[in-house]
């Protein structure tokens, strides 16, 4: 991956990650919506954290593991769909978060790919 495009996909995912912590402080506090919410700020900014670390990688392998890890969108996606189902969200409120979860498991699923080939 070129570094612009790598450091389109930093910023992208940075902004996610502060997008998924503005969403969670408009979260009712509740038992559920703090479990939820714990898991998903978790995810969200594991996910953003760790591909900026992917970036740094020293060989094809590291940025392989790095990358791997980096698909934590995929849970973050799962955590935002238990929000929505469970009712604790609108879903209007959810739906732009939700498409750019789902598009980051996209890029980085086929990252990953590529790297491996």
């Amino acid at each position: 991956m070129n570094s612009e495009k790598h450091q389109e996909l930093r910023t992208r995912t940075k902004s996610f990650a502060l997008r998924v912590i503005r969403m969670s402080q408009a979260l009712p506090r509740s038992r559920e919506a703090n479990v939820l919410v714990q898991q998903v700020l978790r995810s969200a900014t594991g996910m953003a954290a760790n591909y900026r670390a992917a970036g740094r990688s020293r060989s094809k392998a590291e940025f392989i593991a790095k990358i791997g890890v980096v698909e934590e969108a995929d849970e973050t996606v799962f955590w935002l769909e238990m929000l929505l189902e469970s009712g604790l969200i609108r879903p209007e409120n959810l739906q732009n978060l939700l498409a750019e979860a789902t598009q980051l498991v996209a890029i980085f699923t086929a990252s990953r790919k590529t790297a491996k080939s």
